[in-house]
């Protein structure tokens, strides 16, 4: 055998083991396609009932939004009305009755200066005494009307 027939030979043995790992990978590449088609084939089918409940899950949601849009506006409705009802109910009754209760002040007010003609100093009263160990000073500011009707 010469050299050329030699050369020839382990040319046609590597051409073999080249074409033998090419098949080899060209087979397991065949073999993942047909598992990566299966595969997508399986996922569209459970794909297209999960895409159908959403789309339903969705319609449903919005119209859930609709009714809590609906109560929410009602709610904004019965909100300016509490307003309105408070503010009205303030400007009918609030006014005058800071009115009589200013009043009421200017007649005890008036009542009690009469009676301090009569011994009322307007000054401290003594509360407590011997009897209880400890008396207390109360500012005639403090006393209020009933002490007034309690020592005249």
């Amino acid at each position: 055998m010469s050299g050329g027939e030699v050369a020839g030979i382990l040319v046609a043995v590597f051409w073999a083991i080249l074409v033998s790992f090419l098949a080899v990978a060209l087979f397991r590449l065949a073999r993942t396609l047909r598992a990566a088609s299966e595969l997508v084939t399986r996922v569209t089918e459970e794909a297209v009932p999960l895409l159908a409940e959403a789309g339903a899950t969705v319609r449903s949601a919005n119209t859930q939004l609709a009714r809590v849009d609906a109560i929410a506006s009602d709610v904004q409705e019965v909100t300016a009305n509490a307003s309105a009802l408070s503010s009205t109910v303030s400007t009918a009754f609030g006014g005058p009755l800071v009115k009589v209760a200013a009043f009421g002040y200017g007649v005890r007010r008036a009542l009690g200066r009469n009676r301090g003609a009569g011994g009322d100093d307007g000054g401290e009263v003594i509360v407590g005494g011997p009897v209880g160990g400890s008396a207390a000073r109360v500012p005639a500011a403090r006393r209020g009307f009933s002490a007034r009707r309690r020592k005249g």
